[in-house]
């Protein structure tokens, strides 16, 4: 029903306004094949393209072939209706209609429809490599031919090929011409030298190679991939301001831009996706060490069962096994943590990763997406300690809880600070809590946006607890320098114990899919 009232509006007489001039979108969206998902519109349709015209996406991509006859046609696979199209005829071909009535477009056609009322959304140009590889030069030659003969030139935001010779003659035959490379085959060194003025790269290909995303950046090439259609690649691609994401969901990607951080002013300068296998990166992550504080019965230690990356995750494992307390009996260890000399063997082991001497940050905003461990005497925090705790003690350093989470209150996390004047010590630490759904079985984004004026903690995105800078003294505020980050599992303790350790749950692990570190620009 949506697809025939589309076909009826794109159909009835309305004021055509053919562009002389365009400005494309100020956003990031590339409509892969129009925006056709979510009215269920055909695949490269010009209804697809009207739609993401009106969506006002910076770029529509659509796919160019060259039929038997020589005439450009706009489809993406190699056959159309079990005819190949290479070897039909367009009169044969445009015989079968899309899904939607409309006849199977033209090269011109479809320019021609996208110049009509279009103000804002560049075109795309995928040219499909030829099976046969004499015909690529003729089809860069046909494309160029056709885009001069309708004055197109100003609405083309850039062409794309799998096929480098065609990217290379499409340069040749106009040298203004925006090319981007889709294999992912050649690095951004190799493009530059050859005249590509961009990468179009598959997302995965990107994130096995994310120092090209570097790279590109400096040689000033634009950064593209395709085909970003799940929350996670999305994500990771707003974090790393590439210049256009090819998605087919556009409206995913709209909705997104709202509350992402790159949009806000702010730049990623520190990152850990996971994208590797074994020990934490050692260039960013270290450990501590054995028994802590606050009571705790686990012993931390920097072994791969408890603190490991696979699958593009890194796994915090809390495990019931038993560990010679290495403190057991020390008489240099007194006052408060006089536990910790008191237990000749630990029962629990897990692990405690921070950035400590590898990287800090003052101001910011640090997100970490995760699932929490479950079930009672669990408690996984993120949280952060500043640069100069050993210089005057803990908590006039200052303490940043962007998530805690007690195992005996698994719908609940807290967002809190420690400080001279407020902490848990005196029970006027400044914290609240939030409701989470589900934090055992989804990803959770936790984050900090921290400022010289208040920190706000969020929670997928949403801010819970807003602590203001009163400009007093660093009693209540000592926040005004550098903190590190730190991710761990702690089992029982203080409030992680409160209402026991139930033996039975174990093993028990936190997931981070990654974590994140933006700066102001």
């Amino acid at each position: 029903m949506i697809a025939v009232f589309l076909l009826f509006i794109a159909c009835a007489p309305t004021k055509t306004v053919i562009n002389n001039k365009i400005a494309f979108a100020n956003n990031n969206v590339i409509a892969h094949r129009g925006a056709w998902k979510e009215n269920n519109l055909p695949q490269n349709s010009i209804a697809s393209l009207k739609q993401a015209i009106a969506l006002n996406c910076a770029g529509s991509e659509f796919d160019v072939r060259m039929t038997l006859d020589n005439i450009l046609i706009v489809t993406h696979d190699a056959d159309y209706n079990n005819l190949v199209i290479e070897e039909t005829t367009y009169a044969d071909l445009a015989k079968h209609k899309l899904s939607n009535g409309e006849i199977l477009p033209t090269f011109k056609q479809y320019l021609l429809a996208g110049m009509q009322n279009n103000p804002n959304t560049g075109l795309v140009c995928e040219i499909k490599p030829s099976k046969i590889k004499e015909r690529n030069i003729l089809i860069a030659g046909k494309v160029i031919e056709v885009v001069k003969e309708v004055n197109a030139e100003p609405f083309i935001l850039t062409y794309i090929s799998f096929s480098y010779e065609i990217l290379k003659k499409i340069k040749e035959l106009d040298f203004s011409a925006k090319t981007q490379y889709l294999d992912g085959s050649k690095t951004p060194t190799a493009l530059k030298n050859d005249g590509i003025t961009g990468l179009d790269y598959a997302v995965f290909k990107l994130k096995k190679n994310p120092e090209w995303i570097e790279s590109a950046k400096n040689l000033n090439l634009v950064l593209n991939a395709w085909t970003a259609n799940s929350n996670e690649d999305i994500d990771w691609l707003l974090a790393n301001d590439f210049d256009f994401i090819t998605t087919d969901e556009p409206e995913l990607v709209f909705k997104k831009l709202k509350n992402t951080a790159t949009t806000q002013g702010y730049k990623l300068v520190w990152s850990d996706e996971f994208n590797y296998k074994g020990i934490p990166d050692s260039t960013k992550w270290t450990y501590d060490y054995g028994f802590i504080a606050n009571q705790e019965k686990q012993y931390y230690v920097d072994s791969l069962k408890n603190a490991r990356v696979e699958d593009g995750y890194l796994i915090i494992e809390a495990i019931k096994e038993k560990v010679a307390n290495k403190d057991f009996n020390n008489p240099a260890i007194k006052d408060w943590a006089r536990y910790k000399r008191e237990i000749d063997t630990a029962q629990y082991t897990s692990a405690r990763i921070k950035t400590e001497g590898l990287a800090e940050w003052k101001y910011g905003r640090i997100e970490v997406s995760a699932k929490l461990p479950k079930g009672r005497g669990m408690w996984p925090a993120i949280w952060m300690l500043s640069e100069n705790r050993k210089l005057v003690g803990w908590p006039e350093s200052g303490e940043i809880d962007i998530m805690e989470h007690v195992g005996y209150d698994n719908d609940t996390i807290h967002g809190t600070i420690h400080t001279k004047a407020f902490n848990h010590i005196k029970g006027t630490q400044k914290g609240k809590k939030i409701f989470i759904d589900k934090p055992n079985d989804i990803f959770h984004v936790f984050a900090l946006e921290w400022t010289p004026e208040k920190m706000d903690f969020l929670l997928d995105g949403v801010v819970y607890n807003q602590i203001i800078n009163n400009h007093t003294n660093t009693d209540e505020w000592p926040f005004d320098q550098k903190f590190h980050l730190i991710l761990n599992v702690a089992v029982g303790g203080m409030w992680g114990g409160k209402k026991g350790i139930d033996d039975s749950i174990f093993p028990q692990q936190m997931v981070v899919d990654y974590v994140r570190v933006f700066q102001k620009k």
